[in-house]
């Protein structure tokens, strides 16, 4: 965004006119290696620039991308002549002399020039700038470059988690997208999962997933209960893959809602196998998966200086003497580091059991966090050996994480969310 300006114009009477500048493979002269610079290089980076900074000194970061190749850089001051052939130039030197000289020489030359140093003398002001999904919101206020900045992330924000309402006029292709709902709460999906939720044709969510996102979808969106999917002739998860399938073919957008991350007992590769077979091309959305969020959430950390230098994530949909068991008990009872176990509520007797048979301590202290992240969220807290009972009279319900070790006792006793 830039107005030109003419000596008998006043910049302060009048608007900014907003225009894009292409400037790839354009030359760009930036004075000056510092903060400023280090904020605007990538950006003029992204837009392909051909960049020259001109500084006899620089910011780490600003020497990095000089290293890297990403700009070429001149170690001395500003000289006169510097600013031939350039297209735009950032004046954002500490010397007021040389940002008046520069400023001066690009009025005469007729290229656009942003300073950092006094805005009405320039010819040209730099926007705060957005982007989200191919769209570029620039945002202008005058001499409020915070109210700018906040404008723009509210735009932004609004175009990412569907709040704004930017239906595309132009056809657009249908997409298969595997989305990690995260652990619950609606707040802690990514910004990609809500935006794509926005723009499904059909949304096949799991239980687990952010119940919460589906009453904001808009009413022309089939939402299909994953659970009560008519089976048939198949098991579930066969179902399942059909109806993506069905509805990918059908040339609809659909996004299959799962909760915490798709790839973490998400079954969520078993779909991606089913759809490339095929010939179905999905894109999967990670998601914050339940086995660090929910500890977190109850202020249990999974690693901790001097107590935890690791941790194992284990499904315990199955009991440890089960033969379709593929986690190794007996070593997971030789670690000193944190065991958090997933889908294992209704199994955490045997696996005590099992642990404890393998040398783990009985009183190693061990945490139940059910519905996390969610309002209905409660901890309980036992040992080993008493997990099994506690669970029982407490009457934990899944879907819970279990988090087993000495980062149980490390949490504050509040943590404010």
């Amino acid at each position: 965004m830039a107005e030109h300006a003419e000596h008998t114009a006043q910049p302060s009477t009048h608007p900014a006119y907003p225009v894009g500048l292409r400037l790839a493979g354009r030359r760009v002269v930036v004075l000056g290696g510092g903060q400023v610079a280090q904020r605007r290089l990538p950006a003029l980076i992204a837009a392909g620039a051909d960049i020259t900074l001109i500084s006899p000194s620089a910011t780490p970061s600003v020497d990095v991308m000089a290293e890297t190749g990403e700009i070429t850089w001149i170690k001395r001051r500003y000289e006169e002549g510097d600013l031939a052939d350039a297209w735009y130039v950032l004046v954002a030197t500490t010397d007021a002399a040389t940002n008046a000289a520069a400023s001066a020489e690009a009025e005469r030359t007729k290229t656009w020039c942003v300073r950092s140093d006094d805005a009405e003398a320039a010819t040209a002001w730099t926007p705060a700038t957005g982007r989200s999904e191919g769209v570029t919101v620039a945002v202008l206020t005058g001499h409020d470059p915070r109210r700018s900045a906040a404008v723009r992330d509210a735009i932004v924000e609004g175009l990412r988690d569907g709040s704004i309402a930017a239906p595309q006029h132009r056809a657009r292709t249908p997409f298969v997208a595997l989305v990690g709902g995260g652990p619950g709460d609606p707040d802690l999906i990514t910004v990609r999962g809500r935006r794509l939720l926005t723009e499904a044709d059909v949304v096949i969510a799991d239980r687990l997933g952010p119940r919460d996102l589906l009453d904001e979808l808009p009413p022309h969106v089939e939402v299909i209960d994953a659970a009560k999917i008519p089976y048939g002739r198949f098991m579930a998860q066969e179902a399942i893959n059909n109806a993506l399938i069905e509805h990918a073919k059908a040339g609809k957008s659909v996004v299959r809602l799962k909760g915490g991350d798709p790839f973490v007992f998400g079954r969520g590769m078993e779909e991606a196998q089913a759809l490339a077979a095929e010939g179905i091309a999905c894109t999967v959305v990670p998601g914050i998966s339940s086995s660090i969020s929910v500890p977190g959430a109850a202020g249990i950390p999974v690693t901790h200086r001097g107590v935890a230098h690791e941790f194992t994530v284990v499904s315990g949909h199955v009991a440890p003497e089960d033969p379709r068991s593929l986690v190794d008990w007996a070593s997971l009872a030789k670690l000193t580091g944190t065991l958090v176990i997933l889908m294992g509520v209704d199994k955490i007797g045997k696996i005590a059991e099992a642990l404890i048979a393998h040398g783990k301590a009985p009183e190693t202290p061990l945490a139940l966090v059910q519905e996390g992240t969610t309002a209905a969220q409660r901890r309980v807290d036992a040992t080993l050996a008493t997990v099994a009972e506690t669970v029982r009279t407490q009457e934990v319900r899944p879907p819970a994480v279990i988090v087993i070790g000495e980062v149980v006792t490390e949490g504050p006793d509040r943590l404010v969310s």
